[in-house]
């Protein structure tokens, strides 16, 4: 194994033993002190609070590092199958780290968080990022993806404020729901057409033909896959988020008025 190969393992390992740490012991000690209603919980609510809160962090971090490598990785934009992944590999390896770690406590808590959605999800994340990992390609479509992460901290929130018994027209809830809607859209929807256009611009050429059958199946297939997933949840998301401002904006328009008098 070359050095780089062997930091790319270590990363992904310490990555792993940091979000055991942080579900484990910070999470439930932040939480305590942050949210007092934390402490109210179900034991099952407190997995998954605990979950949901290491998975807004692992947003926030890869999401801002693969903002950063959009922004200034010239090598990776300018040869987005072949191009220098030394970066994109350290942020999938921190995201590896992570899905392996919210993988096993999902089959070690499975009353409390499994989902089957979620396993296959993981797994066809780490198979594709076999690819970025193991030889180095498509290193900008992985980064990229990444950005999705942004709209996950939206959503945490959301579950944050229902189990605690926040009503779905307080102005925490309705803040949160827009901001949602607005994010998801931006990193899942909006940014589609880039990342086609990117794929299409490199389909038959000589770069392309390279990366064995396997990676193009991983790249193109879950691509498409996810992306008809992304449109089903953002259709639901301004349903939901439409419904709750409508209700919102009747109930107000239907409260008593004062008089307005003064002695």
């Amino acid at each position: 194994m070359d050095p780089f190969s062997q930091l790319i393992f270590t990363i992904s390992v310490t990555s792993f033993l940091t979000f055991q740490w942080l579900f484990h012991k910070v999470s439930p000690w932040m939480s305590t002190r942050i949210s007092p209603g934390f402490l109210s919980l179900s034991d099952k609510q407190k997995v998954e609070w605990n979950s949901r809160t290491v998975s807004t962090f692992h947003a926030l971090l890869v999401g801002i590092f693969c903002l950063h490598i959009l922004l200034f990785d010239d090598a990776v934009n300018e040869d987005p199958v072949w191009g220098d992944p030394t970066l994109v590999k350290t942020n999938v390896a921190i995201t590896t780290g992570y899905l392996i770690s919210d993988l096993l406590l999902i089959f070690y808590y499975w009353k409390a968080i499994g989902d089957k959605f979620f396993v296959v999800h993981h797994l066809a994340a780490l198979y594709a990022y076999y690819y970025v990992l193991g030889q180095g390609m498509l290193p900008y479509f992985a980064n990229f993806r990444l950005l999705a992460e942004f709209s996950t901290p939206c959503v945490n929130q959301r579950w944050f404020f229902e189990v605690l018994g926040y009503p779905k027209s307080s102005r925490p809830n309705m803040a949160n729901g827009v901001a949602m809607a607005v994010v998801f859209f931006m990193v899942r929807i909006a940014v589609m057409p880039v990342y086609y256009s990117r794929m299409y611009a490199v389909y038959g050429t000589e770069a392309f033909y390279l990366v064995p059958w396997g990676g193009r199946v991983a790249w193109i297939c879950s691509s498409i896959c996810l992306d008809i997933m992304n449109i089903m949840w953002m259709h639901k998301i301004a349903r939901g988020c439409y419904r709750v401002l409508r209700s919102a904006r009747k109930s107000k328009a239907g409260a008593p008025q004062e008089n307005g008098k003064t002695d």
